[in-house]
């Protein structure tokens, strides 16, 4: 077991995509999705928390074992996998919330120390938290533990800015993608690309939170009113054509490959 964790399987090439802008434009839609449609889920179809979650996090576990079976990025996985990720990170938050009463001071805090406990154990054991160096199951594993916890943790936090400290939709939008363009600049400016990274994944997920609630929400409450099927719908059409995009050019690739 512990070789098959830490060797890197013959044939296996990186299993993430690149970092360009095409990836932050479906990540962040996918942190979008995975509040709007866990709210579909459990409040228009009526399917309540418990079952919403147990139904996404079965469907996780399938997806997570076909991605941690391939040997190679294949778009329509990864992003499959994101997804339910997404949807799965709100449902824990939600689940601690409305289901159990948790404060959202609370929860924040403990899946803050939750991703740096992850963060510290990743590092610690593999010394690079750098997603070009995902190239054993280990390193995946903590790779996609580590995400979960930032879209469990961008849920709470969003929340607790939006709602409990009374920010509004519209300026958790502002101030979420206020920070992002900050962690760019200082990417571009010769930060540390892993730390900036990492920084801008965690608050795309509170980005994306408070740009659902800023869609859905009624206009009485602060939103827009375009309710959760409609913005849900929209986003996963996105989400589609750009991963069919990248699945496609992938497909062509190797394709050409083969044929030289």
């Amino acid at each position: 077991m512990r070789a098959w964790l830490t060797a890197k399987p013959a044939g296996w090439l990186s299993k993430v995509p690149e970092i360009a802008l095409s990836f932050w434009i479906i990540k962040i839609m996918s942190t979008t999705v995975g509040e709007t449609g866990a709210d579909f889920l459990a409040v228009r179809l009526g399917w309540g928390l418990v079952v919403t979650s147990a139904i996404m996090a079965a469907l996780l576990v399938a997806a997570l074992l076909v991605q941690l079976r391939t040997r190679r990025y294949t778009p329509w996985i990864y992003w499959l996998t994101v997804v339910l990720v997404s949807v799965v990170g709100t449902q824990i938050t939600d689940l601690l919330t409305d289901g159990l009463g948790v404060s959202l001071y609370l929860s924040t805090a403990v899946f803050s120390v939750a991703l740096i406990a992850i963060f510290f154990t990743w590092h610690r054991i593999e010394h690079t938290l750098s997603i070009h160096g995902i190239v054993t199951p280990r390193r995946e594993l903590f790779y996609w533990a580590a995400i979960l916890c930032t879209f469990a943790l961008g849920t709470a936090a969003g929340d607790l800015a939006t709602e409990a400290l009374g920010m509004g939709f519209g300026w958790g939008v502002v101030v979420f993608g206020a920070l992002i363009a900050i962690s760019y600049a200082a990417w571009r400016m010769g930060g540390d690309a892993v730390l900036t990274f990492w920084v801008g994944y965690i608050l795309t997920r509170p980005f994306g939170a408070s740009l659902g609630d800023l869609l859905t929400q009624a206009r009485v409450d602060g939103g827009l009113g375009m309710g959760t099927l409609w913005t849900s719908a929209l986003f996963l059409t996105v989400i589609v054509l750009l991963v069919a995009v990248a699945q496609i050019g992938m497909d062509s690739s190797k394709r050409g490959q083969a044929s030289e």
